[in-house]
C-alpha cells in the first residue's frame, strides 16, 4: 500500500516538474509578444463598447467589426504620429537654420553668455560659426561621430519599436474577436482556484485601466494641447515638437512642467519679458488645472482607489516596466489594495457575527 501511494506521488511530482518546465519554455518563447499583447488588451478593453456598438449595428459580424475597429484604432494611433514625425522634422530643420543665424549674428543672450562652461562654449562656437557658417553642421557630426554606437542602438530600438506596434495591431483584431471568450475562461479558470473574490479582483483591474487611460493619458493630452498653444502665441521656436515632448512627459505625472519652466526660462533669458511672463502664467494655469483638478477628478471617479496609490504605481511601474508599466503598476497596486479591503471586510464581519448580542 505505501508502494503504491509513493509510486503516486512519485508520478504526480514529476507531471508537476514537466509541467512547470514547459510553462518556463513557453514563458521564454513568449517573452517578446508579451509587452504587444498587453498593449493590445489595453486598447481593446478601453475602446471595447465602440467594437460592441459595431457588432450590434451589423448584426452580430464579430470578424467585420472587428477588423473594422483595429483599423480604426490605428489609424487613430499611426495617423498623428506620422504627421508628428514630418512636422517634427520640418521643425527641427528650422531649428537648426535659426540656430546657425544666431550663433553667426552674435545674438545669444547675455545671460546665456554669463553662464558657467555654457557661455564659454556658446562663445567658442558662435565665433566658429561666424567664421565658417558650416561649423555647425561639423561640430554635429562630430558629435553624431562619437554617439555612433548609441545612435545605432537608438536606430534598432525604433526598428524594435516598429515591430512591437505591427504585433500590437495583429494582436488587437484577436483580442476584438476573442477577447470576450478569453476573458471569460481566464475568469472562470481563476474563479476555480480563488474562488468568487476574483471578480472583485477583475472589477479592480477595469476600474484602473480606465482610470489610468482617462487621469493619465486624457490629462496629458489636455495639458499637451493647451501649453502648446502658448508656445505658438509666445513665439517659440518649434512649437509642435515641445508640445509633443510636454504631452509625453505629462504621462508621468508632474514631470510635464519641467519642459514648460525652462521653454520659460529661455525666453525670459533671450529678453521676451512679455511673452515669458505670459507663458508662465498661461502654463502655471494649466498645469495647475490639470495635475491638480482634472487628473485627480478623473482617477477618483473611474477606479475606488486614492490617487497616491495610482501615482506611485504609475511612477513604479515606469521604472520596473518600461512604458506598459504606465498601466501594470498601478493594476498591481489596485489588486492588492483590493484583497487588503476584502480581507479588512472579512476581519470585520468575522468580528462582528462573533462578538456577544
Amino acid at each position: 500500500m505505501d508502494e503504491l501511494i509513493s509510486a503516486a506521488w512519485l508520478r504526480r511530482l514529476i507531471a508537476l516538474v514537466m509541467l512547470a518546465g514547459l510553462v518556463i519554455l513557453g514563458a521564454l518563447v513568449l517573452d517578446p509578444f508579451i509587452v504587444p499583447v498587453v498593449w493590445a488588451a489595453i486598447l481593446g478593453f478601453v475602446t471595447w463598447p465602440g467594437y460592441e456598438w459595431l457588432r450590434r449595428k451589423w448584426g452580430g459580424g464579430s470578424v467585420l467589426a472587428a477588423l473594422a475597429m483595429t483599423i480604426v484604432v490605428s489609424a487613430a494611433v499611426i495617423v498623428p504620429l506620422a504627421w508628428l514625425a514630418v512636422v517634427v522634422r520640418l521643425e527641427l530643420v528650422h531649428a537648426y537654420g535659426e540656430t546657425q543665424r544666431v550663433l553667426a549674428g552674435g545674438e545669444l543672450p547675455p545671460a546665456l553668455l554669463k553662464l558657467p562652461w555654457v557661455g564659454d562654449a556658446l562663445r567658442d562656437l558662435s565665433a566658429r560659426v561666424a567664421e565658417d557658417p558650416h561649423a555647425l553642421g561639423a561640430a554635429l557630426r562630430r558629435v553624431a561621430d562619437r554617439s555612433f554606437e548609441q545612435i545605432a542602438h537608438l536606430a534598432g530600438g525604433v526598428s524594435r519599436e516598429a515591430a512591437k506596434l505591427l504585433l500590437t495591431v495583429v494582436s488587437l483584431f484577436f483580442v476584438y474577436r476573442d477577447g470576450a471568450r478569453v476573458a471569460g475562461q481566464l475568469a472562470a479558470a481563476l474563479e476555480q482556484v480563488l474562488g468568487p473574490r476574483v471578480r472583485n479582483y477583475l472589477r479592480a483591474i477595469g476600474q484602473t485601466v480606465k482610470a489610468v487611460v482617462y487621469g493619465l493619458v486624457l490629462a496629458a493630452l489636455v495639458q499637451g494641447v493647451l501649453v502648446g498653444i502658448g508656445y505658438w502665441v509666445a513665439g517659440v521656436g518649434a512649437p509642435v515638437f515641445l508640445a509633443a515632448l510636454t504631452t509625453v512627459c505629462g504621462l508621468i505625472p508632474f514631470a510635464a512642467p519641467t519642459i514648460w519652466v525652462c521653454v520659460t526660462a529661455w525666453l525670459l533669458i533671450g529678453g521676451n519679458t512679455v511673452a515669458g511672463v505670459g507663458l508662465l502664467i498661461w502654463g502655471g494655469v494649466v498645469m495647475g488645472w490639470t495635475d491638480h483638478i482634472v487628473r485627480p477628478f478623473l482617477i477618483s471617479r473611474e477606479a475606488q482607489i486614492p490617487f497616491l496609490v495610482v501615482l506611485f504605481g504609475v511612477l513604479g511601474g515606469l521604472a520596473a516596466f518600461g512604458l506598459v508599466g504606465l498601466f501594470v503598476g498601478p493594476v498591481i497596486l489596485a489588486v492588492l489594495l483590493a484583497i487588503w479591503r476584502e480581507w479588512q471586510h472579512e476581519v470585520t464581519t468575522t468580528g462582528t457575527s462573533g462578538r456577544p448580542g
